[in-house]
């Protein structure tokens, strides 16, 4: 036992285990706008252990090309020791080393700029350098700066030459991505699945791509690139009480936490009833894991599945619509002790929701929204209603 728990420990956010991607299988079939992945992560050996709600902390390496075009840039052979202050090393590290895998490529500050400003020598590159540093030109910056990456300044001033300990100075530390987990630690004590879209968009002419979803969906080897995880541990879990009926709105990606809640529930024998409001944009192609919602349906699982694919119709539909449409149905299940969960995108989807939510408290409680203000932030004391958003 002494020795079990000395593994168990050994491994954290500072002390990441090597686990080996076995898995890598595209989920959105052909003909998505997206490209999301199931994922498969080995962790025998490691200790580490999990419960449906946890995350996994992934540390990514960045682009093998981005990091040549930057060392292109500064005229540097890659070999070079640098120390970046926040990564607070004991001995300097290789340029390169701290490009791949220490510092974030992208996110360039005002306070590069200004470096650029007082290093630039070209007449051309000094102008539009100061204009972009004016008083009047806060927005104008913030919107330059939104567009590019380290990469994009080096090569758009190229007078400013830079040593390479004054570049990673300038450059933030490449932070670990978090991955609600896709499944049970109950079922698979010893792998772990995520469910990731690969990010891939464009700025200032330039394709970009996620650091760490591109790194796992495109550049981690089957069995072979070790990639550093560890495990967050989270409220964001299915209740103590199997009794207790569970409702779960789970957008896109954000359906990966209530994949793991369903394998969960039925390997604890939990006799609560699950109800999943699930979305995306077509029902062909973007229907994540359907084959194993439907199949828990049939079983009797799953005691309701509503869907909302937003471009199957001309008027767009999403998940909170849905709810408003079975508004009677969610009040009689919170009224009866359910707990209701949301997991996705922050910043408009679980917005809407939680004002669905207030709509159908206020509406089927006869309250005022006073009144239903406050019922649902006793469902949040009473850790009825959980959130697990990015």
């Amino acid at each position: 036992m002494q020795l079990e728990s000395a593994i168990a420990t050994a491994y954290t956010k500072e002390n990441p285990f090597p686990a080996n991607l076995t898995e890598n299988r595209r989920l959105s079939k052909a003909g998505s706008a997206k490209d999301t992945r199931h994922l498969v992560l080995n962790l025998a050996g490691s200790g580490l252990s999990y419960k449906a709600g946890d995350s996994l902390g992934v540390y990514p390496t960045n682009q093998a090309e981005l990091v040549t075009e930057i060392l292109g840039h500064l005229g540097a052979t890659g070999d070079e020791w640098v120390s970046p202050a926040m990564l607070r090393l004991e001995s300097p590290i290789t340029l390169r080393e701290a490009l791949t895998s220490k510092l974030a490529l992208a996110g360039p500050t005002r306070k590069l700029v200004e470096t650029l400003a007082h290093k630039a020598t070209d007449a051309s590159e000094k102008t539009k350098l100061a204009a972009l540093l004016g008083p009047e030109a806060k927005e104008k910056l913030t919107l330059f700066l939104a567009e590019r990456e380290y990469a994009d300044l080096l090569g758009e001033f190229p007078s400013a030459r830079l040593a390479p300990q004054e570049l990673v100075d300038h450059m933030r530390k490449l932070m670990p991505r978090l991955y609600s987990v896709a499944s049970s630690g109950k079922v698979y004590p010893e792998e772990v699945h995520l469910t990731v879209a690969a990010v891939r968009y464009e700025t200032n002419g330039r394709k970009r791509h996620g650091v760490c979803s591109t790194f796992m969906a495109d550049r981690v080897a089957l069995k072979v690139t070790p990639v550093p995880v560890f495990i967050s541990h989270s409220h964001f879990t299915v209740p103590r009480d199997g009794a207790r009926d569970i409702i779960m709105v789970g957008p896109g990606t954000g359906v990966a936490p209530f994949r793991a809640f369903m394998q969960e529930r039925i390997a604890s024998g939990a006799t609560g009833r699950n109800w999943l409001f699930f979305g995306d944009q077509k029902r062909a192609t973007d229907f994540l894991y359907e084959e194993e919602w439907l199949a828990w349906q049939q079983q009797g699982k799953l005691a309701r599945l509503d869907v909302a694919f937003s471009r199957d119709q001309a008027e767009k539909i999403y998940v909170q619509e849905r709810m408003r449409s079975a508004a009677a149905e969610i009040w009689a299940w919170l009224q009866s002790g359910a707990s209701f969960y949301v997991c996705g995108d922050a910043k408009r989807m679980a917005k809407d929701v939680d004002a669905a939510l207030h709509e159908i408290v206020a509406q089927h409680g006869g309250m005022d929204a006073a009144a239903a203000t406050d019922y649902v932030k006793r469902l949040k004391k009473e850790h009825r209603y959980l959130r697990d958003v990015y």
